[in-house]
């Protein structure tokens, strides 16, 4: 064997490893290229299963959201909100889902129907949808409440106009029920029956039919021509209270809107503007009860009430019983008194008297009457019982002289 085939072994012997190395390599690489391709379908397949599980669990969310959407009873509780979100998420599922598309077309036949608005206006802009729906249920709840109240305000007057009908025929039965009991007094007096619904005309009514002796009928009789001539003069319920409040204020110093709130008070005024009428038109009274005493108990009444308003007023404010409110009040009356009878209480009481309908030739009478008098009406009050009974002595014209600045005349 010659040295140059030595070197030939060798050499083939060192390629046969290199290439064997080469190939191991090769092996290993080739493996190692199949395991990364295994665990990268493996992490594929997990990520795909995870993101189909995501939209299974969002699907499933979404399709029990708007589930209710196709209840009626969920539209009558609905907040702007819950319409709002419930349209985004038809929005974004209709095209995936079949449920999905039918709640889309429920809630815009609902919203359009309900608030007058077309979601494919809106598209997507839940905030301007929500802000839509809010302004229009506002007004829509208050015009509702608008409507509910004014159906409530014609129940409250259908009832209350049953309510005046069923009194008016009971008031109606029982004054047909008297006019039958009392029908002689009526028919002697010409009595019409609407005449009974005046409490005063209707007891004195009573007061004949019961009488028993001829004195008692007489005084009877003498009290329901007085109660007619009232009625033909303030109607069969009487003078009002505004009428009275002008009345009085004209007439009695101190008199204010307040002391109106007394019903004695009220009660007073309407006496001596009572007494007032029946003495201008000729009645001089009973026996009993002259016209003059009947206005100056009315009178005294009504002073009385207004320094006892007065007094409550004050002790109402400080607590207690006030001398410098009774001083004050006695200043007033001086100064009032001071200006009694002179000409610009005369003026002043002039113009009063043609507020109340007399006729010229009454209000000379009247005034003529006042200057020939005197005293303050307040300084009647306080006068013995002789002065009171030097009244009850006088007759005729004297009877009817002025008392106070607007008091009795004939």
């Amino acid at each position: 064997m010659s040295e140059s085939d030595g070197i030939d072994d060798f050499l083939d012997n060192g390629m046969r490893q290199s290439l064997m190395i080469a190939s191991r390599i090769a092996e290993t690489l080739a493996r190692r290229r199949q395991e990364a391709q295994r665990q990268q379908e493996h992490l594929d397949s997990q990520a795909a299963q995870e993101a189909q599980s995501r939209l299974a669990a969002e699907r499933s969310s979404a399709l029990a959201v708007l589930a209710a959407v196709q209840k009626d009873e969920w539209w009558d509780k609905a907040q702007p909100a819950d319409i709002a979100t419930a349209h985004s998420v038809a929005e974004g599922w209709k095209d995936h889902d079949p449920a999905a598309f039918e709640a889309s077309t429920k809630i815009r036949e609902e919203v359009l129907a309900l608030y007058g608005i077309d979601t494919h206006d809106v598209g997507t802009d839940t905030a301007y949808l929500e802000s839509g729906i809010a302004t229009i249920a506002t007004e829509k709840a208050r015009l509702d409440e608008l409507a509910r109240s004014q159906e409530e305000a014609w129940k409250a007057a259908a009832e209350h106009e049953k309510a005046v009908q069923l009194i008016a025929a009971a008031q109606a039965e029982e004054l047909r029920a008297q006019a039958t009991k009392l029908a002689p007094e009526m028919e002697r007096h010409q009595v019409p029956v609407e005449y009974l619904a005046n409490p005063e005309l209707a007891q004195a009514l009573q007061r004949a039919h019961n009488a028993k002796t001829p004195k008692a009928a007489a005084a009877a009789d003498a009290d329901i021509k007085e109660r007619l001539f009232l009625i033909g003069k303030d109607g069969i319920n009487g003078p009002d209270i505004e009428q009275l409040r002008i009345e009085t204020t004209a007439n009695i110093n101190g008199t204010g809107e307040s002391h109106f709130n007394d019903p004695q008070f009220v009660k007073a005024a309407k006496e001596m503007h009572e007494a007032k009428l029946l003495t201008e038109g000729g009645f001089t009274g009973s026996q009993v009860a002259l016209m003059e005493q009947r206005y100056e108990r009315a009178e005294k009444e009504l002073f009385s009430r207004i320094e006892g308003v007065g007094r409550e007023i004050v002790n109402r404010v400080t607590g207690n019983d006030s001398t410098q409110f009774k001083d004050q009040a006695l200043k007033a009356e001086s100064a009032s008194a001071a200006g009694y009878g002179s000409a610009e209480h005369h003026a002043k009481f002039a113009e009063s008297l043609e507020n109340t309908g007399a006729s010229e030739a009454q209000i000379r009478g009247r005034l003529t009457a006042a200057r020939s008098e005197g005293t303050h009406p307040s300084a009647a009050i306080t006068k013995g019982k002789a002065a009171a009974k030097a009244r009850k002595s006088r007759t005729g014209a004297s009877v009817g002289a002025e008392r106070g600045r607007g008091g009795l005349s004939r």
